[in-house]
């Protein structure tokens, strides 16, 4: 319970937003969470604490402009997608953070930026500079030039590198559950959900389903991958429901809000 309540001491945060939060199954975009989740996320603000969104949804946003009823599978066609969504994405976060008086950037990144050793320190400074100014980062993969070779192929696992590289606290990941259940409770309600991970093991994995929405990307499966690589570096993660985003305020106060993944001890010399 020490290290859950340590949460409300947070002070640098990486919160998740996917596209089933973004985007309703009916192609258009949920203004009502969005909504919900800026004032959320201005309360943090105001509160000194530092605040970066990964965000999904480029390409959903882009598809919903013609209708789609769901993700293009062909590369150069989610390529296109990803081009007309992502400027809309960021006009959009630009819209209702703007009533808090907060200013956004956008930060598009691949695998690149975090394994070439001097990207890396360069990006590593603009979430610096950034944070110095205010300012909250909206960051989402490069889709646009996306190919296999540099990209991450979910906003899971580059939310928890995205943890890493800047030392967040926690990261907290907006989900179409509320938390990891003990096995799919889409086909049993009896299921039950687990409130709290100490160790990322072969039985925690087994429990993951697969992508819940028709224009996400992930699913349970990339978020406790996701889970496994920042709580290794002692970052602390959450899974919570995306239309509750009140909870990401219950988390911070060590509420049993969704499933808590705890963090590991850093050892001498980690990073």
């Amino acid at each position: 319970m020490k290290r859950i309540k340590s949460f409300q001491q947070v002070k640098r945060l990486v919160i998740k937003i996917g596209t089933s939060t973004i985007v309703k199954e009916s192609g258009k975009i949920n203004y009502y969470y969005l909504e919900k989740l800026a004032k959320i996320i201005s309360d943090l603000h105001a509160q000194e604490r530092e605040v970066v969104i990964v965000s999904s949804g480029a390409i959903g946003i882009g598809a919903s402009k013609f209708d789609l009823k769901q993700k293009p599978q062909k590369l150069d066609e989610k390529q296109a997608m990803a081009a007309i969504g992502q400027g809309l994405l960021m006009h959009l976060y630009k819209n209702i953070f703007s009533k808090y008086k907060i200013t956004v950037a956008q930060m598009l990144l691949t695998r690149n930026d975090f394994e070439d050793s001097i990207r890396q320190y360069n990006t590593c400074n603009t979430f610096n500079a950034l944070f110095k100014y205010k300012v909250i980062p909206i960051v989402n993969e490069n889709d646009t030039v996306a190919v296999e070779e540099i990209v991450f192929g979910d906003n899971d696992t580059l939310s928890a590198v995205v943890s890493i590289l800047i030392k967040a606290d926690i990261l907290i990941m907006l989900s179409d559950t509320d938390g990891l259940y003990a096995g799919d409770f889409r086909k049993n309600k009896n299921v039950k959900k687990i409130s709290f991970v100490e160790d990322i093991n072969e039985e925690i994995e087994s429990f993951a389903c697969g992508v819940g929405s028709s224009f996400g990307t992930g699913g349970m499966r990339t978020k406790i991958y996701a889970a496994k690589l920042a709580t290794a570096r002692g970052i602390a993660v959450a899974i919570i429901k995306g239309k509750k985003p009140e909870q990401i305020v219950g988390v911070i106060q060590g509420k049993n809000e969704g499933t808590i993944f705890l963090p590991k001890k850093i050892t001498e010399g980690q990073n």
